[in-house]
């Protein structure tokens, strides 16, 4: 199937927000929930899938939209459809701070594999499911990288990563990389996870215990900050059960606590 052509733009910095523009009877597929606002005469449904499972029948249907439940996203993706006679417009929005990547997937070899919680949107026409990576190592130990989405098209893709964006092209060399900071890659990259150092610095040394490894011949995207890192961050920092916080700065959060009368 091929896809739809969108035109788009981005706005913003740290947190972004894509509008695509559609033709009249062009279509793209979202996350649920990424949707910001769009222009009347648009109109949107809430569908098992990305809409490439027109031929496939009900059970292939129910197999491909099952598969996204294993990477934890709903088995719904919401097609936002222009059904007016001139162009509208429709936004949507990262749920958390970072930038939107776009990708021409014909530009890529038509795949590019993900984190599982990277996808944004896409036009209609592109398939996205699971890629599962068939070494034991990287399926026991990858973390955040085990189960990765595949977007398989022709057509316009945006995915958004977390922080500061970095590509790194792959030239056949082997790039080492703490597994939640992967977006993505294209074909031709071989994944997989090594042990990181001795025991030493696997037990001390704050980088966790397993690396990813990412070798051959393509292009690779890398985040700053994971989401993972974020949440693990803001619970740290979090005030206990008990209701008492800690400042920032121990004598200044004492006297804010005793001024405010807590």
């Amino acid at each position: 199937m091929k896809s739809h052509e969108l035109d788009y733009e981005i706005f913003g910095d740290d947190m972004q927000i894509a509008e695509v523009e559609l033709d009249p009877g062009e279509t793209v597929i979202a996350e649920a929930g990424a949707m910001n606002y769009m222009d009347a005469g648009i109109t949107f449904e809430a569908r098992m899938g990305d809409g490439s499972e027109t031929n496939s029948g009900l059970m292939g249907k129910l197999l491909q939209v099952g598969k996204r439940v294993l990477t934890g996203e709903s088995i719904f993706m919401t097609h936002f459809t222009n059904g007016a006679s001139g162009k509208l417009r429709v936004a949507f929005a990262a749920p958390y701070p970072g930038k939107i990547i776009p990708l021409q997937l014909q530009d890529v070899g038509g795949t590019f594999i993900c984190q599982k919680d990277s996808f944004l949107l896409a036009a209609l026409g592109t398939k996205v499911s699971i890629h599962f990576n068939k070494k034991l190592g990287a399926g026991f130990f990858g973390g955040e990288g085990f189960i990765l989405q595949e977007l398989k098209g022709d057509g316009l893709a945006l995915i958004h990563a977390g922080g500061t964006v970095i590509r790194k092209e792959l030239r056949g060399n082997t790039l080492l990389v703490d597994t939640g900071c992967i977006v993505g890659f294209t074909e031709g990259i071989d994944y997989d996870i090594q042990r990181a150092g001795n025991l030493k610095s696997m037990f001390f040394g704050g980088e966790g215990l397993f690396l990813a490894t990412l070798r051959g011949t393509g292009t690779v995207y890398l985040q700053s900050l994971p989401f993972s890192r974020l949440a693990d961050r803001i619970i740290a920092s979090a005030p206990a059960s008990g209701g008492s916080s800690q400042g920032e700065g121990s004598v200044l959060g004492g006297l804010g606590r005793l001024i405010d009368g807590d």
